[in-house]
């Protein structure tokens, strides 16, 4: 389980993150929804060793996440796929998959494992496995950019902004794909602003504003609460 405890963040004088109170148990998809600046982001790069905190915790199956060591985090088990994909453009789609495994660089053999297996869950990626990844349509690339955290093996995946920019039917494969990694044992933590089709396929949520949690419930209580339909659903 990932478990948030009074987590606060700091960017000099500015307080990001509120003490932040969190969990995602095994085999969720939990839904992060807010505005630009509403602290996703900062959390993110907590979770992932890239920004120390000012206060509080954040322990993955009772380990901190908190050292400041990234490594550390993705071997044991947490993988981010950052907001705009941030792949390799003049790479192929392999060789930045490859560079997905870094941690696991001495296993050989299991590397080649998960990339069969990570080309099984993203079948269009086959055939563009020899090609630059910059060349790929927006679609293609996040399904390479979670791919690629896929294969540093992990247990939790934090999914930064898997929409951003993408045409809605595009974004409909995109999050079919991520239910897929969640069916094959993958918890995961979702940040995004299309409230509508993150909370399609979550089974909780949060609602951040300001660094705080001011709402949290299951998939139906956000989808039918007056305040997520009105500010997030347009309705």
């Amino acid at each position: 389980m990932l478990e948030i405890r009074d987590l606060s963040v700091n960017y000099g004088h500015f307080t990001a993150l509120h003490s932040l109170n969190l969990t995602v148990s095994p085999g969720e998809i939990v839904v992060m929804l807010g505005a630009n600046g509403a602290g996703k982001s900062t959390l993110f790069r907590t979770l992932s060793g890239l920004q120390r905190p000012s206060g509080g915790t954040a322990t993955w199956n009772g380990v901190s996440l908190t050292g400041g060591k990234p490594e550390f985090n993705v071997a044991n088990g947490v993988a981010q796929c950052p907001e705009g994909r941030l792949l390799f453009p003049e790479l192929s789609v392999e060789k930045n998959l490859r560079l997905g495994a870094f941690v696991h660089r001495k296993d050989p053999a299991g590397t080649a494992r998960e990339l069969e297996r990570v080309y099984e869950l993203f079948p269009a990626l086959v055939e563009k496995r020899n090609v630059q990844a910059g060349s790929l349509s927006g679609g293609q690339q996040q399904m390479v950019a979670i791919a690629r955290s896929l294969m540093a093996r992990p247990k939790l995946l934090l999914l930064d902004e898997p929409s951003l920019g993408l045409a809605p039917l595009v974004v409909e494969q995109v999050f079919e794909a991520v239910q897929r990694v969640n069916a094959a044992g993958v918890g995961v933590l979702l940040a995004e602003q299309n409230a509508y089709a993150a909370l399609g396929i979550a089974h909780r949520g949060y609602v951040l504003e300001g660094g705080r949690v001011s709402l949290q419930g299951s998939q139906h209580e956000l989808m039918t609460d007056d305040r997520v339909r009105s500010a997030y659903l347009g309705v």
